[in-house]
């Protein structure tokens, strides 16, 4: 079996301590994934640290700079398992530069309240992912690490 890609994503949410809403980026590429929402992010390059990676391609996708909180580690040997092939890594972040904009792989941003974090088409490997974070925003906070 070959070894997953990591690929690395952010939880963009409006306040570290005290998240009430978070970003949901809407893919316009490629075909199969078009309308379809994800947190932004992406492939780790290498000799990148997973955290650099992060940095560059929130940079690149949404043009902003982002302050990392704490990591949402995930169920499958701390990541997230999102398709036969990836692995994800997350953080939580908030964005300390520029506003977010959708240069690259996306159409649209939304910020999402948790009331509307199921009005948007989620990719399969992020649903998990959105209903484990949604405790985030009820009670606990996500301080920066």
């Amino acid at each position: 079996m070959q070894t997953p890609v990591l690929v690395v994503a952010a939880v963009i949410v409006d306040d570290l301590a005290r998240p009430t809403a978070f970003l949901g980026a809407r893919r316009s590429r490629p075909a199969h994934l078009v309308g379809r929402w994800e947190f932004p992010g992406g492939k780790v390059d290498p000799g990148e640290t997973p955290e650099q990676a992060l940095h560059r391609e929130i940079c690149e996708e949404l043009g902003v700079t982002v302050e990392l909180g704490d990591e949402v580690v995930g169920p499958d040997a701390g990541a997230w398992t999102i398709t036969d092939r990836h692995v994800m890594r997350l953080w939580f972040a908030r964005v300390v530069a520029g506003e977010p904009a959708p240069l690259v792989e996306h159409d649209e941003l939304r910020w999402l309240a948790p009331a509307e974090f199921d009005d948007v088409p989620w990719l399969d490997g992020d649903v998990r992912i959105v209903e484990h974070i949604t405790g985030y925003f009820d009670s606990a906070s996500v301080a920066a690490g």
